[in-house]
């Protein structure tokens, strides 16, 4: 037996219909708020995630899955959204078009990471790419989209916390006081941030492992080292925000794993996926355009892990089963009629099905209960004689009888369809 590949998840079919909402859900709101869908490839050039990410990221030292093409170029299966959408933006000459300066996106992300509940080594991703606006709304409504997302799925324990990384100058003054006080933390750090604390020193302040978290509880904050612009900016969001009712906190630790972010970062987590929180998390990234070759462009997004969105979705969220028909249909007549009812049932759009593998009442109404079909139509020779089906509630186990020649659209409309 081949096996499937340790954490690579297959999604079965009990499993899509929370699947179903959450996409829906995405999809449907994403659209409301004005954006449109883009489609990038599953894999690039190595260089566009190295170049984006950072060399120095976890993501790109450890966890991206990279082979060679068959030319010898370096390719790497997408770790991330983000990096896709910019590199389709600038190569396609999206910025001529209205219409693409708000885009997202659904779909599978790859990373080298340990399996554990909701972080798998496949795993899928919603996203968004706010592009073109250094205006603080724009921020605003990224966050509010990310917010109203999770709130109409109605996940538990929410919360949002939100930071600033200021503009580049300001990073920079900020990492100079920084990496002189981690240099006085050094024996509590572990061995990543130490091999980081000059060339990614912000990564220590998010880092997860205890001591690290002992070892930075008084560090500066980033956000006493703001310009005054880069204040302003913040102090908008806030503002902005609050006018739309969508609860924050500020943390100050909040800096986010990848270079290209800027200016305002944000993370939502729920409570009730225990330590590993964090659901969905974003921010500005004004200078990833001019890295990977385009022009200055402003840009704010986030992206949500899906899987982890499933783990906290309330079975309350998931909507009713659709009610549906299985003909049980029976006898050389009746199975003759049968398939003709199936076809007129679905050209109706009423969800109908049978099993092809049995021919006796009383084998198809167990065919019926193993797929826990609501109703069931039954239908032999003597029901085609008759010109009459019969409807069977199987709950209720009532029974009503219906003429044959019009049973698709009388059906459709005793199951409550319009």
């Amino acid at each position: 037996m081949i096996r499937g590949i340790k954490g690579i998840k297959d999604i079965t079919p009990d499993e899509m219909p929370k699947w179903g909402v959450v996409e829906r859900t995405a999809h449907a709101l994403a659209q409301t708020f004005g954006f449109q869908e883009i489609r990038i490839p599953v894999f690039e050039k190595t260089e566009l995630f190295v170049h984006s990410i950072g060399g120095t990221t976890d993501i790109v030292e450890k966890e991206m899955y990279t082979f060679p093409d068959k030319d010898g170029t370096s390719l790497t299966l997408r770790p991330e959204g983000t990096a896709g959408v910019v590199r389709a933006f600038i190569e396609r000459g999206l910025k001529t078009y209205e219409s693409s300066r708000k885009l997202y996106y659904i779909g599978p992300m790859f990373r080298h990471e340990r399996p554990q509940a909701g972080r798998l080594r496949q795993f899928h991703q919603f996203g968004v790419e706010y592009v073109g606006s250094s205006d603080p709304s724009a921020d605003v409504e990224a966050i509010t989209l990310l917010w109203r997302y999770f709130s109409a799925l109605q996940l538990p324990g929410l919360s949002l916390e939100l930071n600033s990384l200021g503009q580049l100058a300001d990073r920079r003054a900020y990492k100079e006081e920084l990496v002189s006080f981690l240099k006085t933390k050094a024996d509590g750090l572990c061995e990543n941030c130490r091999r980081r604390l000059e060339a990614n020193p912000l990564r220590a302040l998010d880092c997860k492992i205890p001591g690290c978290r002992e070892a930075t509880n008084d560090a500066p904050f980033l956000t006493d080292f703001l310009s005054a612009s880069s204040k302003e900016h913040f102090e908008q969001v806030l503002q902005g925000l609050q006018a739309v009712a969508v609860p924050y906190s500020i943390n100050h630790r909040l800096v986010r794993g990848l270079d290209y972010y800027s200016m305002t970062t944000f993370e939502v987590s729920c409570s009730a996926l225990g330590a590993q929180n964090a659901i969905g998390a974003g921010g500005r990234y004004d200078g990833l355009f001019e890295t990977l070759g385009g022009s200055s462009t402003p840009a704010v997004g986030f992206a949500i892990g899906l899987e982890r969105v499933i783990l906290a979705l309330p079975e309350s969220t998931l909507p009713p089963p659709v009610p549906w028909v299985f003909v049980a249909s029976f006898g050389e007549k009746g199975r003759q009629a049968g398939g003709t009812l199936l076809d007129s049932l679905r050209s109706d759009h009423v969800k109908a099905d049978t099993d092809y593998n049995t021919s006796t009442l009383k084998t198809l109404l167990r065919s019926a209960d193993r797929l826990n079909a609501p109703y069931v139509v039954i239908l032999g020779d003597d029901e085609v004689d008759r010109n009459q089906v019969i409807l069977r509630n199987m709950k209720t186990k009532e029974q009503e009888i219906y003429p044959l020649d019009s049973a698709s659209s009388v059906i459709r409309k005793r199951l409550g369809f319009r």
